[in-house]
């Protein structure tokens, strides 16, 4: 049982380039700051570093707009160009309004703009965004395997991003990639402390790892992307962030 949780941000992880090694970044920066990895400690890491690493920057000046960007721009007051990557991003929209395009992005949730974003991507550079990684679950699974391979230590890696939600104000981290943990905890069969059955509890573990995060990370200037999270007692599972996309059949709102 989990009694007690730390959570510290890792200092001082450089600004991240096309290319760079997010796993020997994060292993250095713990180095520097005399911080040692256990096994079961959680990595808890900004999309916006592993979408850098992976060259996921694209300049809006390189992008021609489709005819169906253009229409869907005029309908939301958008950079026609931005729509354009938004739509290639996601296989349907859910939402749009003046200021407001919601679409089911390709790895499933629903999120504003595909996950795209102008903040933190560079200095004074507002033509360039940010896209989401092409396949973070398997991001997490290399920086955990990197880890393992280096220092032979078993640890959980969650990339987190900041969703808005449909029923409640505010943005909160939610996990898009995972490994090494349950993302998702089926507690179906338990007891609680009188006795009675757990019928429905499924455990967005992954989610409030990230959640947890973002309360060091913030959503500014802060520039912490990495959390080092000790003492959450998990069972063993190697979950995936897509576990706790809920399946269309399933979804009642939409």
């Amino acid at each position: 049982m989990t009694t007690q949780l730390t959570l510290t941000a890792v200092p001082r992880i450089p600004h991240v380039q096309p290319g760079d090694n997010i796993a020997g970044l994060i292993l250095d920066a713990l180095t520097t700051a005399d911080l040692t990895l256990q096994d079961g400690d959680i990595l808890a890491i900004a999309q916006k570093i592993i979408s850098k690493a992976e060259g996921r920057l694209v300049r809006l000046a390189e992008v021609t707009p489709s005819a169906r960007a253009v229409e869907v721009a005029a309908q939301t007051d958008k950079d026609p160009r931005l729509v354009e990557l938004i739509l290639a991003e996601s296989d349907e929209i859910s939402r749009m309004k003046p200021g407001v395009l919601v679409v089911r992005h390709r790895l499933g949730f629903t999120s504003a703009n595909a996950g795209i974003d102008r903040s933190n991507v560079g200095p004074g550079d507002d033509e360039t965004v940010l896209l989401l990684p092409v396949a973070p679950d398997e991001s997490a699974r290399r920086i955990r395997q990197a880890v393992h391979d280096q220092l032979g230590i078993d640890v959980g890696v969650v990339i987190t991003d900041s969703h808005g939600r449909p029923f409640r104000l505010g943005t909160v981290g939610v996990a898009i990639g995972a490994a090494g943990i349950p993302a998702l905890w089926d507690r179906r069969g338990e007891s609680d402390l009188y006795g009675y059955e757990l019928q429905h509890t499924d455990v967005g573990v992954a989610d409030e790892i990230a959640a947890a995060a973002g309360l060091l990370m913030g959503q500014a200037g802060e520039g912490l992307p990495v959390i080092l999270m000790r003492g959450l007692n998990l069972p063993s599972g190697d979950g995936k962030a897509s576990d706790l996309v809920r399946p269309k059949e399933l979804d009642l709102y939409r």
